[in-house]
Parts: C-alpha cells; sequence; structure tokens
C-alpha cells in the first residue's frame, strides 16, 4: 500500500463505520461503504458515475489507459447489488462515458448487466456524458427520480436551495493529513440537505471537496464521509484539507 493510500486513523478526525445512517432533508438513508446509497423502506439502490468504457474512449485518442475498467466497475456493482438484493436500482448519470461506450461493451458485459437488471426495476438517469441512455440495455431512462421526498439527478442544481436532491457529476474526493502524510480517497459530501455521491467507475478520479465548485452547492459547513477499503470515515470538516 503506498504512503498515501494509508487509511486514516481518529487522530485525523475521523471516526470508522461500516454503514452511515443519515438523515437527508427528513429522510432516512444510508451511505454504504462501497460508495452507494440504500433506501432500505424502499429496498433502492443509488450509484453515480459508472463511467463505462472511459478506457476504449481514451484508446481511441491514443491515451491508453488500463482497458479493464468496465469489468472491474461491473463486477463492483454486481458484488454490491448480491449482498443488498435490491428492488430497484438508480444509476445516477453518466454511466457509460460517451454517446457510443455501449455499442463498445463486450457480449459479457452486456450479459452483466442484463444479468444484474433481472427481477428488478433500473433506471439510467440521464447525464452530461449520456443525455441518451441505450434502449438495448434494458431499464428505464430518466432524467431525475423522486422517491421518498429526495430527487435523484445527475448534476447538482446550483439555483436551486439542494433541498432533499442526491447528485454525481462531481466526483468528490476528501483529502487529510495523518502522521505528516497524506491520504486522499473518494467520499460523499452533504450538509443535511444536499448529497454528493461519489464516483462508482473504476477510473473515475475525483475533485477535492474544498475546491471552490462545492462552495456555492452547500449553505452550511459540510460533512464528508471517505471511503477506505470495507468502512466509512466520518471526516471532521476541520480536518479536510485542499489538494
Amino acid at each position: 500500500m503506498r504512503k498515501t493510500d494509508r487509511e486514516p486513523g481518529p487522530e485525523a478526525g475521523a471516526q470508522a463505520v461500516a454503514e452511515t445512517p443519515i438523515m437527508l432533508a427528513g429522510s432516512a438513508v444510508s451511505l454504504d461503504p462501497a460508495g452507494a446509497v440504500w433506501i432500505a423502506s424502499q429496498r433502492m439502490l443509488i450509484v453515480a458515475d459508472l463511467h463505462l468504457e472511459k478506457g476504449s474512449s481514451y484508446a481511441r485518442r491514443q491515451i491508453f489507459l488500463p482497458p479493464y475498467d468496465t469489468d472491474a466497475t461491473l463486477a463492483a456493482l454486481s458484488l454490491l447489488i448480491t449482498r443488498r438484493n435490491p428492488a430497484c436500482v438508480i444509476c445516477l448519470g453518466d454511466s457509460f462515458h460517451d454517446l457510443n461506450a455501449s455499442d463498445r461493451l463486450t457480449p459479457g458485459a452486456r450479459a452483466s448487466i442484463h444479468q444484474m437488471q433481472h427481477g428488478r426495476d433500473w433506471i439510467w438517469v440521464s447525464g452530461n456524458h449520456d443525455p441518451e441512455t441505450p434502449k438495448c440495455l434494458g431499464g428505464d431512462s430518466a432524467d431525475a427520480v423522486q422517491v421518498c421526498g429526495l430527487s435523484f439527478c445527475h448534476e447538482p442544481d446550483i439555483e436551486a436551495p439542494g433541498e432533499g436532491e442526491v447528485a454525481g457529476h462531481l466526483h468528490p474526493s476528501a483529502r487529510i493529513r495523518q502522521r505528516g502524510r497524506s491520504v486522499r480517497r473518494r467520499a460523499f459530501v452533504t450538509d443535511g440537505r444536499r448529497l454528493i455521491m461519489p464516483a462508482f467507475g473504476a477510473l473515475t478520479g475525483g475533485l477535492n471537496v474544498l475546491d471552490p465548485a462545492f462552495a456555492d452547492l452547500f449553505g452550511k459547513p459540510v460533512r464528508a464521509f471517505m471511503m477506505a477499503s470495507e468502512r466509512l470515515f466520518a471526516i471532521a470538516p476541520a480536518a479536510l484539507r485542499p489538494d
């Protein structure tokens, strides 16, 4: 494990938990350490920013990334679905890295998606990378989904108050320092009204939660929940560090 990948400890203002229940605009949701939102009352699972076929998209521009990102992302999603057994899965946009990504899926990847969809509702929310989701892969398409007083969409609306909004798009990550070492990992970020989810895709990277892009989305100090192995760490606001 590299130095920058060390898991944070309590001295960094972090508390280890396996799953984090939170209240979001009066609704109870749980933050799953795999990087998903779980609504137990609806047996609903939400993931964001799969970016399937990102590797092959870059390869077409002569930028060569590891070509296994789709398989890795779908394998992680399959494990999560097996563990949760949801009645409904919502993918919050940018599920596909570009408009032609679904055409580049291998037969195995297509079969994996269909297998995960079997026996449950599946909703592809449109994103900026995939404004039109492929009809050949099953499931329903929507611009946004309203459930339990919450609004699930891809890109947070900076013009709206954000009450009950759950979005992706920004790929939040948190950075802390402990024992002179830097730790930076994907994270959930929320102020209790709005929640921005981490990207689920294998090659998606992240934007520091202290970046100005987040500043206008939240009306008060945010809480970040950092992903680390099979746990989440609740990071105190004072412990967050810019890049």
